[in-house]
């Protein structure tokens, strides 16, 4: 179902607006469109900051128990 809603443009964005558009599309279909492209966006950037996120917290976990590994496994100096 769509809802009827108004807008306020600036001129430049408007002309723009209607070049892509083109005879092909209406200047709504066009803002939906483009619109639907920017939330897909927004929403495949918040999936990719939250995987970073989970990514670089098991790296860090990762990484602490790799340089444990390796200071129990090296040979001590002091031994000499």
């Amino acid at each position: 179902m769509k809802a009827k809603t108004s807008i306020t443009l600036s001129r430049d964005v408007l002309v723009q607006l209607d070049r892509m558009a083109g005879s092909k599309y209406s200047r709504s279909a066009m803002i939906e469109q483009v619109l639907r492209e920017y939330l897909k966006e927004r929403a495949r950037a918040a999936i990719a900051a939250r995987d970073l996120e989970r990514i670089n917290a098991a790296a860090d976990e990762l990484t602490a128990e790799a340089l444990d590994a390796l200071e129990y496994q090296a040979p001590d100096d002091d031994r000499d």
